[in-house]
Order: structure tokens, then C-alpha cells, then sequence
């Protein structure tokens, strides 16, 4: 692919953008479903949503914002539910992907700053014999390099078969971890750049080595809990719904499972027959690096608090925040220890991260004066364009506030 990508447990396997940039809302006889009263026609946010789900590639968006006083204004367009035609809940819960790094890598670093784990000592002595074959050998890669993907370990995703073969299968984490190392490292640890969820999924391993807990209940107690968020869960071993109220997530049809369509239909936004319903699935396949399921504010909430010191030591929180050269990603876009630093159209960057997995993409950022944004889309994008917009919503989100 041209663009540049980055990968969340959404996969290669379809060929589909991720994170760096990284399936209709226009549908036949549905129109937008306006946010809350308080959001003007005129407001530039909510223009925004409107155009994403118009673009024809998603069926409903949905938005937290908040400024730099603190106070939150929730966007929603297109619709939640295609076969009931319901509205977009504001604040819907989603499935947050990839945004689970940060909440792994926060967890790692308070037990670094706790003296239980030392960032530049080697996966092998907290994990031994784990990484080993086809030239990934974890006496060579540090905790810092897989938390800032420069260890070069294989991402597992790339490998998996179509999300009709997984949707409702099941994985233990050292499946994951076996799938990638299968095969050949990426590149010598520290002497590149990747994106890779198994770097992530080492980390969950090393944390619940080191805890001898669960990191479903290290990241409840350490960040959830801490944080003060009110609808950000991990889901339950073998859970596939999503609790309480949100948007459906949808996957476009591939090329030949959508019946015939009329000139007059193909020249209108895709109808909902051309929608695949992928809400429920085992999200276990993304575990430390994609499992979490949130709300937009949550996700500002904890940037939030991450940026303000309630989750970790200003030492700590310089480390993560430090960045280096991400080849792959948006030019001028750089990669700390689970935290992206991007450059905004308006000046000035943003720290956050964004997730991909099948029936939802998000992307999020806290300015330094602590303006947040989540932007939400019930859809992989499939499309280049479309990723672009879904960031392009996340920046003015941002920059209207300034």
C-alpha cells in the first residue's frame, strides 16, 4: 500500500489500513442522525462526523471532545444499527483495539518505576526460553525496544486467516506469541522500526510474570480503577457481546457475496445489504495489545489522567512521552512507549494512539493544555481516502478548540 499503515489487531489479511493513518452511512432511505441539541449545524465537529458517514464508507461515527477546561461535548452521526435503524448512542461503548497499548505500556512502566521491572533488561530474564527461533531471541530484545516496536519481533496478525475463520475462535496468548515466531525476525533488535502486536503480547506475559496476576485485573486495578473510568472493561474469557449500550460494527461485503444491484442503486450510497454485522466476536486475539472495550470519553479520561500524573511518575511518563523515527508512519509522525506523538494541522502535536479491529476504528490525542478527542467509526475503512478522513475528523476534533 501507498499510505503508510500501522497495524492493530485488525490484520493485514484483508489488506485493510490500521493505525498510522491509520462500508455507508449515506444509506437508501437513511439520513444522519444529528448529536446532542447542543451541537450547532455550523459546528465544525460535527460537520466533520456528518461527512464521514456521507463518504459511503462508514454506517455511523461517534465522538467525545474536550477542551481545555475540562468540559466534554459528545457527536454522533449515521445510524447504530442497521437493521433497526436505531441512532448512534452517544457515547456508545466500542471495541478501543490497538488504544489497549497504552493502557499495557503504563501498567509496564509503573512496575518499572516500582523497581520491578528495568526497561533496558532483556525479555529473558523475566520470561525465559519465551522468545526463541528464526532469529527472535529474547536475550537480545529489551522491554523499552518492545514497547517502542523497535524489537523486531514478527507481528502475528499478518498471519491469521480471514475474521470469518476467528470471529468466535478462542486464543491463549502463547498461541499468538507461537504464531509469530514461526517466522523470521523483522529486523535485529534496535536496528529498526515495526509495528507489532506481538510485542504487546509479551508484554501482558511479562506483566502477569511479574505480578502473578492476570493483566486483565493489573490493567483494572492499575489504570482502569485509577483513572476513574466508568465504561471501560476487559471483556471475560470466552465474552463476545459488548455491554451496555453501542453502535454496531459492521464489515463491507467482499466482491461477490453482495447480490446484483440495480445501475440506479450502485449510482446511491450502499445499502445495508452490503453491511456485514461483525459486533460480536472473541477479541481475545488482541489481548494485551487490543482487548480493551471503552467509550469516547473514557478514552479521553484516561488520556487525561495519564497526562496529569495520576497513573505515573513523572519519570515514568517522560519515557513513555520520548519518541523515536517511525518509518511506515504519516511523515513527522514519531512512536514513544505505547504512545504515537502526531503533528496537527493547527501547530503543535498530540499524544495519543488509535485502534483498528473488524466493525471499529478509532483515533485519539490529548494536546499538551489538555484538549482531548476519540473519534469512533463503525467500520474498517477500505479505502485510503476514507482511513485519511477518520484522521482528518480526529485533527479537527483538536484544532477547532484552539
Amino acid at each position: 500500500m501507498s499510505y503508510p499503515t500501522v497495524k492493530s489487531p485488525s490484520t493485514k489479511r484483508r489488506g485493510r489500513l490500521a493505525l498510522a493513518a491509520v462500508a455507508i452511512a449515506a444509506l437508501s432511505g437513511l439520513g444522519l442522525t444529528a448529536g446532542p441539541a447542543n451541537a450547532q449545524p455550523a459546528d465544525p465537529v460535527q460537520k466533520s462526523l456528518n461527512d464521514l458517514v456521507r463518504g459511503g464508507a462508514f454506517p455511523g461515527a461517534l465522538a467525545a471532545v474536550r477542551d481545555a477546561d475540562g468540559r466534554t461535548h459528545n457527536y454522533t452521526a449515521g445510524v447504530g444499527d442497521l437493521a433497526t435503524k436505531a441512532k448512534v448512542p452517544v457515547d456508545g461503548r466500542v471495541r478501543i483495539a490497538s488504544n489497549t497499548k497504552m493502557f499495557t505500556a503504563v501498567v509496564v512502566l509503573q512496575l518499572a518505576g516500582e523497581g520491578k521491572i528495568e526497561l533496558d533488561a532483556p525479555v529473558e530474564k523475566y520470561l525465559p526460553e519465551l522468545i526463541r527461533g528464526n532469529g527472535n531471541d529474547g536475550r537480545k530484545i529489551t522491554i523499552r525496544q518492545l514497547l517502542q516496536h523497535t524489537a523486531g519481533l514478527p507481528n502475528y496478525t499478518l498471519y491469521f486467516p480471514p475474521i470469518s475463520e476467528i470471529q468466535h475462535k478462542y486464543s491463549e496468548p502463547r498461541e499468538l506469541v507461537d504464531v509469530a515466531l514461526a517466522h523470521k525476525a523483522t529486523f535485529a533488535p534496535g536496528q529498526g522500526w515495526q509495528y507489532s502486536n506481538t510485542n504487546y503480547v509479551v508484554l501482558g506475559l511479562l506483566v502477569q510474570k511479574v505480578t502473578g496476576r492476570p493483566i486483565s485485573e493489573e490493567i483494572t486495578k492499575r489504570v482502569i480503577e485509577r483513572a476513574g473510568l466508568r465504561d471501560t472493561y476487559w471483556p471475560g474469557v470466552g465474552e463476545q457481546a459488548i455491554r451496555g449500550a453501542h453502535p454496531h460494527g459492521y464489515e463491507a461485503k467482499k466482491p461477490g457475496e453482495q447480490a446484483a444491484e440495480s445501475a440506479e442503486s450502485a449510482e446511491s450510497a450502499e445499502s445495508a445489504e452490503s453491511m456485514v454485522d461483525i459486533t460480536e466476536l472473541d477479541p481475545s486475539w488482541g489481548w494485551a495489545a487490543g482487548q480493551l472495550i471503552g467509550s469516547p470519553s473514557d478514552v479521553n479520561r484516561f488520556l487525561v489522567a495519564l497526562m496529569n500524573g495520576r497513573l505515573l511518575k513523572p519519570a515514568e511518563l517522560e519515557q513513555m512521552k520520548h519518541t523515536v523515527n517511525a518509518p511506515g508512519l504519516p511523515g513527522g509522525w514519531t512512536y514513544g512507549l505505547g504512545l504515537v506523538k502526531i503533528k496537527l494541522s493547527c501547530g503543535g502535536y498530540v499524544y495519543g494512539h488509535g485502534g483498528d479491529i473488524d466493525g471499529y476504528e478509532s483515533r485519539t490525542g490529548i494536546t499538551e493544555d489538555g484538549r482531548a478527542a476519540t473519534v469512533v467509526v463503525t467500520a474498517l475503512p477500505t479505502e485510503q481516502k476514507a482511513a485519511e478522513s477518520v484522521m482528518a475528523a480526529l485533527d479537527t476534533a483538536l484544532c477547532a478548540q484552539k
